[in-house]
C-alpha cells in the first residue's frame, strides 16, 4: 500500500521531526478567525482591533503598511519552535491575527489537539514577570478558573521556550464564541471577574515582588500624553483641518481626567489594599459558549493595584455602545449590560463603599487612559483619526458625568 503521508515541507525544504501532514485538503481550524497560513506567504491580511481596549470591534484591512508593522512567524522559525513540543502529526497551521501586532500567534491543529502558539520578543519581557504569570494561571486553573492550559516543552517540561531573541508559549486552544453583547454575558463577565479576585486573594509567591504596579488612575503619563497631543501633534494628518478645535478638546479631556482622579482620591481610593488584578478585563479576553464564560485569556497586563480598577474597566468595557465610525457612536452606555455586569460581580464579591463611590470616576479615567497612549504615539487609533476618537471620548465622558447618579 502506498503511504499517503509525507513530511511537512517548510519553505521548499523537508523538515524532519516536525511531524507529517495528510495529502489533500487540510481542514480549517474551527474557532480561529484567520485564514490558513501558507508557509511561503507572509499573511498580509489581518484583523485588527479598531480601538485597542475600550471597544471590541475589528475591521479587516489589507495594506502594505499594516503588514510591515506587524510581527509574523517565519517558516523555518515555526518548524524549530514546534519541534520542541510533543504534538504528533501536525495537520494545519492557521494565522491568528488578534491582540498585539508585536506578539504574533498561530493556531495549530495536531494529532493531540488544537493549540495556540504565541511569540514574544525577549527584549520586551521580564522573565520573573512571565514566571509569575504562569504561576498565577496554574493556580487559577487549580481552583476551577477557566484559564488556558500551558503546554510544556517536550524535553525540559518548561512552560516557555527561548530561541535566540524570542520566547514562545504554547496553550491548549479553547474554541468558543465572541461577546454577543447580551446582558447575561455581561453578568457572566462580572461574575468571573469576582471569582478571579476571590481566588487570587490567597495566591502567594516570592515572584509577586516582580509584579508591575501602576494603572490608569491619576497617571502622570496620561496627562503628559494629552498635553503632547495638544501641543506637538497639531500638524499630524489625523488632526488636519481641526487645528483650531484640538486645544480646547484636549483641555476639556484633561480637566475631566483631573476632576475624576481628584474625586476618586478624595473618596479614599488610595486607602484600599493593593492586590493582584487582571488589568485588561474586556470582551476580547473572554471566551463564551452558549452565553457562559468558558475561557479567560491574556494575563500580560496583570499587576498589583486595587480591584476597583478591574471593576470600573470591566463595567465600561461590557456596557459601551460602539460600532463603525466613532463619530456615530452613541453617547450613552448600555445600562442593562452595565447593571448586569455589576450584579454578576456582586454575586461573588461585595464591592466596598469606596469602590462604589469611585466607580464612575474610574470609568472616565479608564476610557481616557485607554485611548491617549496610542494616539500620542501614532496620531490615530485602530485606523481612525485621533481627532475623531478623542471627540467620541469627550462625548462619552460628558454623558457619564451627567448621568453619574444613574450609574452609581
Amino acid at each position: 500500500m502506498t503511504d499517503q503521508r509525507r513530511v511537512l515541507r517548510i519553505g521548499g525544504e523537508n523538515v524532519p521531526g516536525l511531524g507529517t501532514i495528510e495529502h489533500g485538503s487540510i481542514p480549517r481550524l474551527d474557532g480561529f478567525p484567520g485564514r490558513r497560513l501558507s508557509f511561503d506567504d507572509p499573511a498580509r491580511g489581518r484583523m485588527i482591533e479598531a480601538l485597542a481596549n475600550p471597544v471590541q470591534r475589528t475591521r479587516e484591512r489589507e495594506s502594505a503598511l499594516s503588514a510591515r508593522n506587524s510581527a509574523r512567524f517565519e517558516a523555518g522559525e515555526l518548524a524549530v519552535a514546534l519541534s520542541h513540543y510533543d504534538l504528533g502529526v501536525i495537520e494545519s497551521v492557521t494565522d491568528f491575527p488578534r491582540g498585539s501586532r508585536r506578539s504574533p500567534k498561530v493556531g495549530i491543529v495536531a494529532e493531540r489537539g488544537k493549540f495556540l502558539l504565541k511569540r514574544r520578543s525577549l527584549d520586551r519581557i521580564q522573565p520573573d514577570r512571565l514566571r509569575l504569570s504562569h504561576q498565577v494561571q496554574t493556580y487559577l486553573a487549580g481552583h476551577g478558573f477557566p484559564a488556558p492550559k500551558l503546554v510544556p516543552t517536550r524535553n525540559r517540561g518548561s512552560a516557555w521556550l527561548q530561541i535566540r531573541e524570542h520566547v514562545y508559549e504554547l496553550f491548549e486552544f479553547v474554541a468558543g464564541e465572541p461577546f454577543r453583547r447580551t446582558p447575561e454575558e455581561a453578568r457572566q463577565a462580572g461574575l468571573w471577574l469576582a471569582r478571579f479576585h476571590g481566588i487570587t486573594e490567597s495566591f502567594e509567591s516570592p515572584l509577586l515582588a516582580a509584579a508591575p504596579r501602576g494603572d490608569f488612575h491619576d497617571a502622570p503619563g496620561i496627562r503628559t500624553g494629552l498635553y503632547s497631543i495638544g501641543h506637538r501633534l497639531q500638524s499630524h494628518e489625523s488632526f488636519m483641518g481641526h487645528e483650531a478645535e484640538l486645544p480646547g478638546l484636549v483641555d476639556a479631556l484633561l480637566a475631566a481626567y483631573d476632576r475624576a482622579a481628584e474625586h476618586a482620591n478624595r473618596a479614599g481610593l488610595g486607602a484600599l489594599p493593593e492586590r493582584l488584578i487582571h488589568g485588561d478585563w474586556h470582551p476580547g479576553n473572554l471566551v463564551f459558549r452558549d452565553g457562559r464564560v468558558i475561557g479567560v485569556i491574556d494575563y500580560d497586563a496583570m499587576r498589583l493595584s486595587r480591584r476597583a480598577m478591574d471593576i470600573a474597566n470591566g463595567a465600561l468595557q461590557f456596557s459601551i455602545l460602539a460600532g463603525g465610525d466613532p463619530a456615530e457612536w452613541p453617547d450613552a452606555l448600555d445600562l442593562e449590560r452595565f447593571r448586569a455586569f455589576l450584579d454578576g460581580y456582586a454575586e461573588e464579591q461585595s464591592p466596598a463603599e469606596t469602590e462604589r463611590t469611585c466607580l464612575v470616576d474610574l470609568m472616565i479615567e479608564a476610557l481616557i487612559g485607554e485611548c491617549v497612549p496610542q494616539i500620542t504615539r501614532t496620531g490615530s487609533l485602530g485606523g481612525w483619526s485621533g481627532f475623531r476618537v478623542l471627540k467620541m471620548v469627550k462625548r462619552k465622558v460628558d454623558w457619564m458625568q451627567h448621568h453619574a447618579d444613574r450609574l452609581a
